[in-house]
């Protein structure tokens, strides 16, 4: 499973044979696989600047999160014709992104571990910010290409009655610059082509004789010309309807036809130029996102620990990989009981969910007697 459960408990004697305990029982149940997770002495400040602190890093917590969620939506869009190559995109520090997490080390060179902790804090969420604004511009530019080059090619997409005739017509099917005479394009059945060479130069006056070719066809029927006279343009619609022969409206512009096709080879191009460095910024940039997330998970299992467990800081923090989603319950009914004696009513409570305490919503399992976090890498896939 890509799931795991961030969890400390107290430092002390006690509480270090209770991890022990947990270990045991869950390896020996296969419950899960669990490693000690390292983060570093801070400075602690006071409990009021934690509070704050705690508060800041959840919504931190959730941008974060949706920040790297959108980050690889956008790979995945962008990668539209090699969508089985993004899981190699979505890496951190070059490495799959549960080996990250399970073999994570706080990065002192980036994030200071003897500055301030509202100092690290606001180093991470500019960082993620910038990311964000960057990520907004440079996704914008490539989706209006996109778009554009998509509203482009669905134009030669569809049946005769509906797609751009440019890429199909030439200046050859065009009797053109002509004060009398004017070339015509038919859609004809498929079933009625010998109908429509038989009785096409007797639907009107002034029709040139064997002025009819076929220059193109899809699944239900062919695209035809026919040259009469301008006089009786009207005269040959209304017979050639009558008849289910359908006269496309259509003019000729080789200026308009050029400009229309050097525009579809200039988006393709420019999509083509910005694909390499989009994906490559997108690559760069959802590493140093999720690995500012990870980083965000520790400050938050730090925080809570010392708001929980109290001063001077004595902690050990511990990640859990459930080894499959049936045996979640059976997990955490492990752990409430390993680490029941730190909140002796809380623990009851999560196991008794019929139990209340005003203030706690137990029966949805949001408070446990030992801190906890959870990180779903499943969301990514």
């Amino acid at each position: 499973m890509s799931e795991f459960w961030l969890i400390s408990a107290p430092g002390d004697k006690e509480n270090l044979q209770a991890l022990e305990r947990m270990n045991t029982v869950t390896s020996k149940s296969n419950l899960s696989y669990n490693t000690k997770f390292p983060i570093p002495d801070f400075k602690v400040g006071t409990l009021d600047s934690l509070v704050g602190l705690s508060d800041e890093l959840g919504k931190l917590d959730t941008f974060a999160e949706s920040l790297i969620k959108r980050m690889a939506q956008s790979v995945v869009e962008v990668m539209e014709d090699s969508k089985g190559k993004v899981p190699e995109n979505l890496l951190a520090n070059g490495v799959d992104l549960t080996s990250f997490v399970t073999h994570f080390e706080w990065d002192m060179a980036k994030y200071p571990a003897k500055q301030p902790l509202v100092s690290v804090v606001d180093t991470l969420a500019k960082q993620l910010a910038q990311i964000e604004t960057d990520l907004k511009s440079r996704t914008a530019a490539y989706n209006t290409l996109k778009t554009n080059l998509e509203n482009l090619e669905k134009k030669s997409m569809g049946n005769l009655f509906t797609r751009t005739l440019s890429d199909i017509v030439s200046k050859e099917d065009f009797v053109l610059d002509s004060e009398y005479l004017v070339t015509l394009l038919v859609i004809v059945p498929k079933p009625s082509y010998a109908q429509w060479q038989k009785t096409y130069e007797s639907l009107s006056d002034m029709v040139v004789p064997r002025s009819t070719k076929l220059i193109a066809e899809d699944n239900e029927g062919g695209l035809f010309t026919v040259t009469l006279f301008r006089k009786v343009i009207d005269d040959f619609k209304t017979k050639a309807k009558e008849n289910k022969f359908t006269v496309r409206e259509f003019y000729y512009d080789e200026k308009e036809i050029k400009r229309e096709r050097e525009e579809l080879s200039r988006l393709l191009s420019d999509k083509k130029q910005q694909y390499g460095p989009l994906l490559r910024w997108l690559k760069v940039n959802f590493s140093e996102a999720f690995i500012a997330w990870i980083h965000i998970k520790a400050l938050r299992v730090f925080v809570e620990s010392v708001l929980r467990y109290g001063l001077p800081v004595n902690f050990q923090a511990v990640l859990l990989q459930p080894h499959k989603k049936s045996s979640t319950k059976r997990l955490r009914e492990v752990l409430n009981s390993v680490f029941r004696h730190l909140d002796q009513v809380a623990a009851a409570s999560v196991l008794d969910a019929s139990v209340d305490i005003p203030g706690l919503q137990l029966g949805n399992q949001d408070y446990f007697p030992y801190v906890y976090f959870h990180i779903d890498l499943s969301l990514l896939d």
